[in-house]
């Protein structure tokens, strides 16, 4: 397993956000977290990747214990985070936002040669290179904070709500292009979504959390198929 965690707890004052969950990724897959709105899938992510304290419990990437590590520290082990709200940086340009993701490294031409594969996957950017980030459409502006993250060559990508206040049109094209970072990088991708018919459809694997816990969890497509879950997360009687 690339990422295993124990047992996390998470609390922002006297609310407990994460109450002891546990689960595991294998190098290679894309999994993902389902579930309502409060449900402490977002805190998960911020907690692996050294945003928000655990207040108990483990995190393990590759077998290293990283629990509470310093956020860039968490970088430069291998795992990069596009977080929820995108958090692109406006006033800089396309080109400038995606040099950000790579600040850890000294590689020029690689990072060049990064720049050069993210803009093979999401091509709008190209066509968007030297434009202001604040002038991207909510789409662009996705692929920007996915490519951002690809920029730092992560082991394992942590994806919040990538659908997030995006037309609907293009929400399956950035389901796609996860899949394609996937497969063709090989990239590890832990997806939290509140699509979950999306997410299911994509993910090799899939947690279903509800208020801090871990409700149900299997592979992607039984969960798709599961009548609790469809009732619940797919909209479906």
């Amino acid at each position: 397993m690339i990422l295993e965690i124990e047992n996390l707890q998470v609390s922002y004052g006297a609310v407990k956000a994460v109450k002891g969950i546990s689960l595991a990724v294998e190098k290679g897959q894309i999994a993902a977290l389902i579930g309502a709105n409060g449900a402490g899938k977002s805190t998960t992510l911020r907690t692996i990747s050294g945003l928000v304290r655990a207040a108990g419990g483990k995190i393990s990437f590759e077998g290293n214990d990283i629990t509470n590590l310093a956020a860039h520290k968490i970088v430069a082990q291998g795992i990069a985070h596009a977080p929820e709200g995108r958090m692109i940086f406006s006033n800089l340009t396309t080109k400038e936002n995606l040099e950000i993701g790579a600040y850890l490294r000294n590689d020029r031409k690689e990072i060049e040669r990064d720049i050069e594969l993210v803009l093979a996957i999401f091509p709008k950017l190209g066509e968007r290179i030297k434009h202001s980030a604040g002038k991207l459409s909510g789409g662009e502006q996705q692929m920007l904070a996915i490519g951002r993250a690809i920029l730092a060559r992560p082991k394992l990508l942590l994806l919040d709500e990538p659908s997030l206040g995006i037309a609907p049109i293009l929400v399956k094209t950035i389901f796609q292009k996860i899949t394609e970072i996937n497969k063709e990088l090989g990239t590890t991708i832990l997806l939290v979504e509140q699509n979950a018919h999306m997410a299911l459809s994509i993910a090799d694997y899939g947690y279903v959390l509800e208020t801090g816990t871990i409700r149900l969890h299997g592979k992607a497509s039984d969960l798709a198929r599961n009548e609790e879950v469809r009732r619940a997360y797919l909209g479906e009687d």
